[in-house]
């Protein structure tokens, strides 16, 4: 997608020919040690004020779903109505999320964020409220969908970056591999801290601190205006969703997203079939781990080729480490062993998002940056409802151990779905 204008779209402009898969075309240049890739980025006017607001308001991400269902089962009884309402929350996040990132492309991140994020963490509020109180079902179900007005505060870093490295391809790389593991630290962290607080304090602590520190952290992002990029409120780019591409690209995610869905409830299922449930949280964030460290690496080397040829090749390795974790649970049944398996499978994990990421920058329409994003982020979170469902089912008809067929089955059809996008491309 050739961008007409930088400054509107905030998006580095093609610095070598384009490939028939509408990508750039790259070689492999030499790359600077980890250290000088990363100290060069924060060297650019204002990255290190924004990256530490919105990795504070990022950090509540991990933490309101375990926050909610051991709030809600707590108090109610019931891990079932925990469930419905936390999948009702994402539901209305991936019908809303899309919306809220249009508005943000039109009128500016500062000038929506603030507001989206005071209505969301007043539907936190009023959850609280509404369990304390003994408010009836429907309430629970009501308050939390009212969250899903929170921005996506890592589509609007990444679109920060792809503003000020506008014309440095390179650098760009570094802060969309440095976006993708600050993902998986959060999302390692957060469930920790959330179990941590409402533990230790009281069932409600989790979902107070996580809105306490979403509305700090979007503030402090949103007051640092030099670094934001300027709004298109009348660009005429058609919507990301008709972008040639955009919708093969988004059941590549959505595959994806199915991956990460099922590894984590049929986890949780094979750790608790053993007596160690608490153990899968380990595991889990090993998986997370793994793929923080990879995504680091991969921001400090400089991969040849153009995202739409390389995309295939990290889901292949992804769907190759995937079978690990299946391994280790059908033929040893040892929970140590599979978690050193997710610890070497997540590395597969950010190198592919990163990739999947840049492709889905390149085919958004110019001025609609965050809105394409989003629209990513939403097929993810459609991707693993799916995958979350489709793993529970089979963890209780087959087996937990069965059940980490379904990771591997969706890492599968992405690897085939990004193979006929690339082909359809080349056609």
């Amino acid at each position: 997608m050739p961008p007409r204008t930088t400054e509107t779209t905030g998006r580095a402009p093609a610095a070598t020919p384009s490939t028939p898969d509408g990508d750039r075309a790259g070689t492999a240049a030499p790359a600077p040690s980890a250290t000088a890739a990363y100290r060069r980025l924060f060297a650019v006017p204002g990255a290190r004020a924004f990256t530490a607001g919105n990795l504070l308001a990022r950090l509540p991400m991990g933490m309101f779903g375990v926050s909610a269902v051991v709030m809600i089962a707590g108090a109610r009884g019931s891990y079932a109505l925990a469930g419905a309402v936390t999948a009702t929350g994402l539901a209305a996040t991936a019908a809303t999320a899309p919306w809220i990132a249009r508005l943000v492309d039109r009128h500016g991140q500062a000038r929506v964020a603030v507001p989206a994020t005071v209505l969301a963490v007043l539907g936190s509020l009023a959850l609280v409220l509404c369990v304390r109180c003994g408010a009836p079902d429907w309430t629970l179900f009501a308050a939390y969908a009212a969250t899903a007005t929170t921005p996506n505060t890592g589509g609007m870093s990444r679109a920060r970056w792809a503003h000020l490295l506008r014309r440095d391809p390179d650098a760009l790389h570094t802060a969309n591999s440095f976006e993708q593991a600050a993902d998986e630290l959060c999302f390692m962290l957060g469930p920790v801290l959330a179990a941590f607080l409402t533990g230790t304090f009281f069932p409600e602590a989790g979902t107070l601190t996580g809105a306490v520190l979403l509305l700090t952290g979007v503030l402090l992002f949103a007051a640092q205006r030099s670094t934001e990029p300027p709004p298109s409120p009348r660009t005429p780019a058609k919507a990301p969703l008709r972008a040639p591409g955009m919708p093969a690209q988004l059941a590549v995610c959505l595959a994806m997203g199915a991956v990460f869905g099922s590894m984590e409830v049929v986890t949780v299922a094979f750790a608790d079939a053993r007596g160690h449930q608490a153990a899968a949280g380990v595991a889990l964030g090993l998986q997370a781990a793994g793929s923080c460290v990879a995504g680091l690496v991969y921001g400090a080397v400089r991969p040849g080729g153009p995202p739409g040829r390389r995309l295939p090749w990290c889901v292949a390795a992804m769907t190759a480490l995937m079978t690990l974790p299946l391994l280790a649970a059908t033929l040893t049944g040892s929970l140590p062993l599979l978690a050193g398996t997710l610890l070497v499978a997540g590395t597969a994990t950010a190198p592919t998002m990163v990739t999947n990421m840049t492709l889905v920058q390149r085919l958004t329409p110019e001025g609609r940056l965050n809105e394409g994003m989003t629209l990513a982020v939403t097929g993810l979170l459609g991707g693993i409802a799916c995958g979350s469902a489709a793993g529970g089912w089979t963890v209780e008809h087959l087996s937990p151990a069965s059940g980490y067929t379904v990771p591997v089955a969706s890492a599968a059809l992405a690897l085939l779905l990004s193979l006929a996008r690339r082909n359809s491309r080349r056609g």
